[in-house]
């Protein structure tokens, strides 16, 4: 019995492992970067709103990492940071699927 629940935490572990491989070589970015670079983020908008929306465009400063990168719309609902659609309104986008 014991056996059997080792090798099951075992092959466990190893899947649970692998997919975190998987996922760092996929060129996607992982639940926990986006969370860290969405704090980062947080933190640049309170210190110089100007400077860090000129960052998020440009994808300078750590903004741009893999597939994970910032947008902003304001409280009129048009992007005030997008790689492509600063100053497109957020309302008017459809989704392709």
């Amino acid at each position: 019995m014991n056996k059997k629940l080792l090798l099951g935490l075992a092959a466990s572990c190893v899947m649970g492992l692998s997919s975190t491989v998987w996922a760092a070589d996929s060129g996607f970015g992982t639940p926990e970067e986006a969370k860290m670079m969405l704090e980062k983020a947080v933190a640049a908008v309170q210190a110089d709103e100007a400077k860090a929306l000129e960052m998020f465009n440009k994808g300078e400063g750590g903004f741009k990492e893999k597939d994970l990168y910032v947008f902003c719309g304001g409280p009129d609902g048009n992007f005030t940071a997008h790689p492509k659609l600063v100053g497109k309104s957020l309302k008017d986008l459809k989704d392709k699927t």
